[in-house]
């Protein structure tokens, strides 16, 4: 019980300096900590392995001995493999791989080149009917195959079975809706991948003949673009179980045909079977199936001949001339393109002869053929031009990809020079690279002009070259002209929606290009033409674009709010969902772009607004991600806001965005953070020394957090701030305001429930509360005692509630708690505290070692120090031993730092601490001899030689 009055005295300063780490020189030398790691070649037998380099980041010349290579004394596994193959193999193999491919760069295909995936989503969304639809489905009737020995019975029984396909065994089944067909087709295609994975190869040649058949068909008509990409991807998946299967074939003794291979590393059984593909496919009848699937399996010609695709394609292209319907021609064509750029890339005189082809043939889109079968099919011409598209835009991406500059411009004359060309100019703009069009642009838009206003739709022209000039610029003459011509054409636009494609398009080319003046005109004339009949409700998707656009160019946000439409262009989101998100991304913008805080009454009141509208669309429903992600966007606001020293505007700010911003809690948080923060502000300008008036302010400062905390649901926030809060009054010198923080922190302290939710998920809250309270002592140290309360009234109050707090049976933090407390009673019995807050008079000031005070200060710890042996008791069961050492050997430990071990009775405490940590067995042994050496080495220091005695006092006891 006399453990504080003979509390160990320190020397802070001299305790600082022996703990230093020691100084010592060091010639560095070649050696830094951050300088790469060398890496050495090892000296170690390898296989003479083609091609393998080893690169040193350093000249060393030292040879390490690699561990995985010695132990495989330099021979892995693998390469055995590899040297016990067949020799005639491995020698023809390596033959292949030495065949470098003889390509330069315009062959192979780039990530620059737009891949057919990525246009598949676009066609099949843009491409619907609601008409009904039909298909021929087969009945696969399956006739039991003989197990006949001899080969011609059995190619005879396949040969039927192909006769029997084509022959009318099939069903045709009628009035399917859209998706109905789009199912179909997709059991088609898993029955293809089941037929091929049980070896009914017939049965997988079947149905891609079957599928390729409906590709003639046009009855619902624009569908028929969709009905491509479906049934494609089918083709797809046969030419690439065909590839694989004759691939497959070609492994001998497991060495696998190299990537480059040449048709003599081929063996004779796959060139077989790979010859059987084509005679098969050959022999049907129909032009269409027999087309499509040949190009399919294009890439098989590898196996066979070098030549072999060279030859393929201009026979191809020459096949799709007998086919009559121009939109199914000129989709073979783009089939023909994509597996032609898949697996030939290089091949583009082929391409161009195919492109060519299509426009000898491009008169007969306006022929009387196809005019009948629209007014059958009560379908427009420039709805039925734009089907065309897709097609188009592909044959010519194909061509114009890496092609020289002569080539296109031969191909734009030829364009001119067909009459009704709208159709093709748009795929010549959509296809050809933006650089090229954009220094054509005045060209282009004579030749826009010129054509027939009933054919394809202009807007949509002009939509193609404004998707270019956003990726390239115009020459910088000809800007102002490009816009007003283009603008003319939008503006007159009847159909909200035709104008708003248009216009989204075109606002990126006017950011890019012009000043607030030009912006502001075009939003002027978006907003004219979609305020009528609320049109703006139906493109919600491009007015956010337009948004996107406008704040992806201006950065400045002075200059995006004077723009006078914009905030009139922000009222158009009257749905509240695409309103937050339009305020979110204006939000993001702002905190990425803003580089500097700003006090500019322009943005300050258009982003409260915009910050407004975002918070207000909080209710009981909002998930906690997006209240989250929508307080990180607000504090990023208020983080920016400064008005340089006139701090009491900024305080204004503050209680103006706390009555605007009340639902949400991180953004009160971020307010008590800035407010406390202001008032060290002020602290620093005036050096710690207040004048009445930043005295007066600073007390504003604190006020607004005393009133602000309790709003807050969170009760470890709630302390935390009120600590906090607390330590920023008392550095200003406002001790009862900091007292008051700190008394609301206690009595706050029983409402801290046993569990809380962190991240989600339900936690014990002892480990927080532990934590919180050992900040609040070490602060507790240096706050001066109130005249009018006792000694240490906010220490006793604080034990007192520890006291009266329930803890959980199986804890020990209260324990842990009382320790920490001793710590704090020490310090206070020192005579110069080790820290103070500057200007204001700590305990050791004001006592000044009075022995009252360190009275009281001794009896708070006989109080502490019983608590603490009481709780030792009760853990005498059996079950609770071994936390029962755990704390003895803690509570020694703390004796040993803080108390003076030449008092009788603490020195006997501890001794029977020490005996208690290893009664029973639980004492780790390491832990007990590295504290007794401890005590051992500080028994040698000056006035600690009575440790000497206390080390031969604490025995060590073996576990048995």
């Amino acid at each position: 019980s006399c453990f504080l009055r003979h509390a160990r005295s320190r020397n802070y300063v001299a305790e600082s300096e022996v703990c230093k780490l020691e100084s010592v020189p060091l010639d560095f030398g070649d050696y830094h900590p951050l300088k790469p790691i060398t890496v050495t070649e090892s000296k170690t037998k390898k296989m003479n392995r083609k091609g393998s380099t080893s690169s040193t980041s350093s000249s060393s010349s030292s040879s390490v001995m690699d561990p995985l290579s010695s132990v495989l004394d330099g021979t892995d596994p693998l390469s055995l493999f590899a040297a016990a193959a067949d020799p005639v193999t491995t020698t023809a193999s390596m033959d292949c791989t030495r065949k470098k491919r003889d390509k330069d760069d315009s062959s192979a295909v780039g990530s620059d080149f737009e891949p057919w995936s990525s246009k598949r989503g676009e066609i099949l969304a843009r491409y619907t009917t609601t008409e009904k639809l039909s298909i021929v489905s087969s009945r696969f009737s399956g006739k039991a195959t003989t197990t006949g020995s001899a080969v011609s019975e059995k190619v005879r029984t396949r040969l039927e079975e192909l006769d029997d396909l084509e022959e009318g065994s099939q069903k045709e089944l009628l009035n399917l809706t859209q998706q109905d067909y789009m199912n179909r087709i997709e059991e088609l295609n898993q029955s293809l991948k089941d037929a091929w994975s049980s070896d009914q190869k017939v049965k997988a040649l079947k149905i891609v003949i079957q599928c390729s058949k409906l590709l003639s068909d046009t009855t619902v008509i624009q569908f028929y673009p969709s009905k491509f990409v479906l049934i494609t991807d089918i083709l797809d998946t046969f030419g690439k179980l065909v590839y694989e299967r004759i691939l497959s074939m070609c492994v001998d003794n497991r060495v696998s045909l190299p990537d480059n291979f040449s048709p003599e590393c081929v063996n004779d059984t796959a060139k077989e079977t790979c010859l059987n593909w084509f005679f098969k496919i050959a022999s049907i009848r129909e032009l269409i199936p027999r087309f499509y699937v040949e190009a399919a399996i294009l890439k098989c010609n590898k196996f066979l001949s070098k030549m072999g695709i060279s030859e393929c394609l201009p026979r191809l292209t020459s096949m799709i001339r007998g086919i009559g319907d121009p939109l199914v021609a000129v989709y073979a064509r783009a089939y023909l393109c994509r597996v032609g750029m898949e697996v030939a890339p290089q091949l583009k005189e082929s391409l161009n002869k195919n492109f060519f082809d299509f426009l000898l043939t491009f008169k007969q889109i306006h022929g009387d053929t196809v005019q009948n079968q629209l007014v059958v099919q009560c379908v427009e011409i420039p709805l039925y031009l734009t089907l065309y598209s897709p097609a188009i835009d592909w044959i010519l991406q194909c061509i114009a990809y890496r092609a020289p500059e002569v080539l296109l411009t031969e191909m734009m004359e030829r364009c001119k020079k067909l009459g009704n060309n709208a159709l093709l100019l748009n795929s010549v703009m959509s296809a050809f690279r933006a650089e090229f069009i954009a220094a054509r642009s005045m060209d282009f838009i004579g030749m826009i002009k010129e054509c027939d206003e009933s054919g394809f739709p202009k807007h949509l022209l002009f939509r193609s070259l404004g998707l270019n000039l956003a990726l390239a610029d115009p020459p910088e003459n000809d800007r102002l002209q490009i816009l007003n011509e283009a603008w003319k054409v939008i503006t007159k636009l009847k159909n909200p929606q035709d104008y708003i494609n248009c216009a989204e398009v075109w606002v990126e080319y006017t950011c890019r290009h012009f000043k607030k003046r030009e912006v502001n005109t075009v939003l002027a004339d978006v907003i004219k033409h979609m305020t009528p009949d609320r049109a703006f409700e139906d493109a919600y998707p491009q007015l956010q674009s337009i948004i996107q656009k406008v704040i992806t160019y201006i950065h400045d946000f002075s200059l995006l709010f004077s723009v006078e439409k914009f905030l009139p262009f922000l009222d158009m989101f009257q749905k509240e969902n695409v309103r937050v998100e339009v305020c979110k991304c204006i939000m993001e913008s702002f905190i990425k772009h803003q580089q500097e805080s700003t006090k500019d009454p322009v943005i300050l009141n258009a982003l409260l607004h915009i910050c407004k509208t975002m918070h207000d669309s909080v209710n009981a429903l909002t998930l906690e991600d997006e209240k989250r992600m929508l307080a990180a966007l607000i504090n990023g606001f208020i983080k920016m806001v400064s008005f340089g020293r006139d701090f009491e505007q900024q305080l204004s700010f503050y209680v103006e965005a706390r009555s605007m911003f009340c639902n949400l809690e991180p953004v009160l948080v971020q307010l008590i953070h800035s407010v406390n923060q202001l008032a060290m502000e002020t602290r620093k300008v005036m050096k710690g020394n207040h004048s009445r008036k930043t005295a007066a302010f600073v007390r504003a400062c604190v006020a607004f957090c005393f009133i602000t905390i309790p709003s807050l649901s969170s009760i470890f926030t709630r302390l935390n701030l009120y600590l906090h809060s607390g330590q920023v009054a008392l550095a200003n010198q406002c001790l009862s305001q900091a007292d008051a923080f700190f008394k609301a922190a206690v009595s706050l302290v029983p409402e801290v429930p046993k569990m809380i939710s962190v991240d989600g998920k339900m936690r014990p809250s002892d480990a927080f509360l532990l934590e919180f309270l050992c900040n609040f002592f070490s602060t507790l140290l240096v706050v001066p005692d109130h005249p009018e309360q006792g000694v240490l009234f906010l220490v006793r109050g604080l034990l007192n509630v520890i006291q009266d707090y329930t803890w959980e049976d199986n804890s020990d933090d209260k324990v842990r708690i009382y320790t920490n407390v001793l710590h704090l009673l020490s310090a206070m019995t020192q005579e110069a505290y080790i820290y103070h807050v500057d200007k204001v008079d700590s305990n050791d000031t004001l006592y000044g070692g009075d022995s009252k005070f360190l009275a009281e200060v001794n009896k708070l710890c006989e109080t502490v120090i019983a608590q603490i042996l009481d709780h030792l008791k009760t853990l005498g069961k059996e079950e609770t031993l071994k936390r029962q050492s755990q704390l003895a050997l803690y509570f020694f430990n703390t004796i040993l730092a803080h108390g003076d071990l030449r008092n009788n009775k603490l020195n006997q405490l501890s001794v029977n601490l020490w005996n208690l940590a290893q009664k029973h067995g639980f004492a780790d042994t390491k832990t007990m001899v590295k504290t007794l050496e401890y005590i051992k080495r500080r028994s040698k220091q000056p006035e600690m030689s009575h440790f000497t005695d206390l080390a031969l006092r604490l025995p060590l006891q073996s576990r048995t």
